[in-house]
């Protein structure tokens, strides 16, 4: 029986670089769930490797045809973007493991959609400080930086992942970043006794 390891955290928990090294491990046989995103891709970004970079339009196509399992939007300063995960011929759960990045509000309904016994939550935590810290510098990377959009992520942050909406979720085991190491050692284990029980 396959299962989707779903990792979330706070923007800049370092979660992106955990789901890509997870990704690299061959001993975990993991296969990538590529999420759909109407945002503009970002420097550094391609497409079909950290999202499929769609339409409004396209996204509304897929709804007609019941294929989205998933859908979150966010008001940004730039508007609303919409991002989210479609049934395509990415999934089968009868052959494979497979990894998916995205917010706590996509685990669930990933959760709803699949089954608890089939999707498996890896929350990412790093104190609040540090991921500020951490976000600033990756904004300050970028050729137009969007240091409107960081902090309205960040505040959002506080809200999304209140100790209520973890508690809501089943949200009880996390793990702390403080270390890439350590981190990506202890969710390497935690796959693979989960891998164990198939």
């Amino acid at each position: 029986m396959g299962r989707v390891f779903c990792i979330f955290g706070k923007s800049s928990s370092g979660k992106d670089t955990i789901y890509k090294r997870l990704l690299q491990d061959t001993s975990l046989h993991l296969r990538r769930i590529v999420p759909y995103t109407t945002r503009p891709i970002r420097e550094g970004e391609q497409e079909g490797v950290e999202y499929h970079y769609t339409t409004i339009e396209r996204m509304a196509q897929l709804q007609e045809e019941n294929k989205i399992i998933e859908c979150r939007s966010y008001d940004t300063v730039y508007g609303a973007w919409y991002y989210f995960m479609a049934k395509d011929s990415q999934i089968d759960l009868q052959k494979n493991d497979y990894l998916v990045i995205g917010t706590l509000e996509s685990y669930t309904k990933i959760r709803d959609y699949f089954g608890e016994d089939k999707v498996i939550p890896i929350y990412i935590d790093l104190d609040d400080g540090e991921r500020l810290s951490r976000a600033l510098e990756r904004e300050k990377k970028q050729s137009q930086p969007g240091y409107e959009e960081m902090c309205r992520r960040y505040l959002a942050d506080a809200k999304d992942f209140s100790s209520d909406n973890l508690r809501r979720a089943g949200i009880i085991v996390k793990f702390d970043n403080y270390d890439l190491k350590t981190c990506l050692d202890e969710v390497v284990a935690y796959i693979l006794a989960y891998q164990s029980q198939s």
